[in-house]
């Protein structure tokens, strides 16, 4: 097996993400970019899409760390709207834009037509959260948006497999694609459900830092393949574990909270880099073997699908936002109003991305009798792919100008920094109180010299006043905030520290490890005083 391309694809995907950060336009676009130019370029080899391995191998991971980053609270708080986009939307979308596209392609039978439909159906995952973090949209439509990405897949998916039994003539009714879904669902939570549970126990119970990494890199993999194991989906159970093992994150210890956070950030970096390349380098694939299509007819189908597939989303996100509220009390009491604007950005937020391609790539080749081919394959294919882009590129490129050109209203920082500031003193008026109470204890365990008892005073102050201090006025010469002052000298100081540990190893009055012991102690404190400050 040649590794090569392999590699090559990694590092070059990074390299383009990291230089993305420096930029004005989103690095998924660039991503999307190089991959389109570097696709032609002579010696490249061809990386075609493998569902087998894109729907196991890297859509768990990629669904687990945007799960973990969400909120079950927020979720919990949205879960009509993010409902009606993840379920109602999807099956909306599969058969508007499938009959959209029966109408328009000539000789091509409705179940194929509504195959197409499945596989554009869902704004995908990466994109929507990738795009979504980088432009800075409002909280609840961001809580919105990722609700949606995290469990329109499944729905997907399902509607894919049953359009696609009608299609390739193995028969399918709709009695039995309900069941199909309800299985898959249904399934999918329950596998969630009895995964979570030992799986956050085992987190809690692992004492060694390789096995703790390990068993988080495991996790979405093992809720995907259980889920899979008994036909139910394995996107829904990633999902449910995520959620559940984020929301009691504070019960493990913090040095795997720390690990875990720098092992994921770096995995899900890698795997987004890669997967948005991969779209791009996916341009020959597709244009291989489109016969009669080519030229005039593949333009045009292709802005005719780019607008029936944008069309179908503000269709559907208008009257599913505002038409509840006006046919339900409750939902009017228990919900804030919305506003166009958010429901106007909900409705163009809505990318495609590497599932859909995934999906069309494991359309098979013949019908039921393994001797007809598959009506229109290659076309499908090829607006899929034109679909993805088009709408990475004149959604992704437009999204940030909207949101100026909306004005919605910014965060309050200086309210956020009030309540952290409230929250924090009720915590450090809660430690010194627990302080006090062990101190006063007759129990010789908790006996500690006056000098280090201030001292852990003295922490509780400083950790107090600092967020307020966030409040105060900056350095007139630097510009800096106290905190930022704060920071600036400690790190100062534990540079110098450092460069004497090393002066000492160099000297051979320490060994590489007590050096090694030494130095994880500094990155230890300085990372405690940044967050201390943060």
């Amino acid at each position: 097996m040649d590794v090569m391309p392999l590699l090559l694809l990694v590092a070059g995907s990074a390299a383009i993400a990291a230089a993305g950060r420096r930029t004005p336009v989103p690095a998924p676009l660039l991503l999307v970019a190089a991959g389109l130019a570097v696709s032609y370029v002579p010696g490249v080899p061809d990386y075609t899409l493998d569902p087998g391995i894109v729907l196991p191998l890297l859509l768990p991971p990629l669904l687990h760390t945007a799960a973990t980053d969400s909120s079950y609270l927020d979720l919990r708080a949205q879960l009509r709207p993010v409902a009606l986009l993840s379920v109602g939307y999807v099956l909306f979308a599969t058969l508007a834009v499938g009959w959209a596209v029966y109408l328009l392609v000539p000789d091509l039978p409705l179940p194929a037509a509504l195959v197409f439909g499945a596989v554009v159906a869902p704004p995908d995952a990466v994109a929507a959260t990738a795009v979504a973090r980088w432009v800075g949209l409002p909280s609840r439509v961001t809580t919105i948006l990722q609700g949606e990405s995290l469990f329109n897949d499944a729905t997907a998916i399902t509607a894919y497999k049953v359009a696609l039994a009608a299609a390739v003539g193995e028969g399918a009714t709709w009695a039995g694609g309900t069941a199909e879904f309800l299985v898959a669902a249904i399934g999918g939570v329950g596998t969630g459900l009895v995964l979570m549970l030992p799986l956050h126990w085992l987190r809690t119970r692992v004492k060694d830092a390789l096995l703790k990494n390990t068993l988080s890199l495991l996790i979405p993999f093992v809720a995907y393949a259980a889920a899979e194991q008994v036909h139910a989906s394995g996107v829904i159970a990633v999902v449910v574990v995520a959620l559940y093992l984020g929301h009691r994150a504070w019960e493990v210890d913090f040095t795997t909270r720390l690990q875990e956070e720098a092992v994921w950030k770096m995995v899900a970096f890698v795997l987004e880099s890669a997967v948005f390349v991969l779209i791009g380098l996916q341009l020959p694939v597709v244009l291989r073997g489109l016969g009669e299509y080519e030229g005039a007819d593949a333009a045009w189908y292709t802005l005719a699908v780019f607008l029936v597939v944008v069309a179908a989303r503000f269709v559907w996100v208008y009257p599913a936002t505002f038409l509840p509220r006006v046919l339900s009390a409750r939902v009017r009491e228990r919900e804030p109003n919305p506003t166009w604007k958010g429901s106007f950005v909900i409705a163009w937020a809505g990318m495609r991305g590497v599932v859909s391609l995934a999906i069309a790539f494991s359309i098979p080749l013949t019908l039921h009798d393994g001797e007809e081919p598959f009506p229109q394959r290659n076309l499908i294919l090829f607006l899929t792919f034109t679909t993805v882009i088009g709408t990475l590129v004149v959604q992704g490129l437009t999204l940030p100008p909207l949101i100026r050109l909306l004005r919605f209203p910014g965060r309050d920082v200086q309210a956020e920094t009030l309540a952290e500031a409230n929250a924090q003193a009720q915590a450090s008026r809660a430690a010194e109180r627990r302080l006090d109470e062990l101190l006063s204890d007759s129990d010789e365990r908790n006996a500690l010299p006056e000098p280090l008892a201030d001292r852990l005073r003295q922490v509780l102050e400083r950790r107090r006043n600092a967020v307020w201090e966030r409040l105060g006025s900056v350095n007139p010469v630097t510009g800096e905030t106290v905190d930022d002052t704060y920071r600036r000298l400690s790190r100062e100081m534990i540079s110098a520290e450092r460069a004497v540990f090393v002066r000492l190893r160099d000297g051979r009055y320490i060994d590489d490890e007590m050096l090694r012991t030494l130095l994880r102690r500094l990155d230890l404190e300085e990372a405690a005083a940044y967050r201390e400050m943060a």
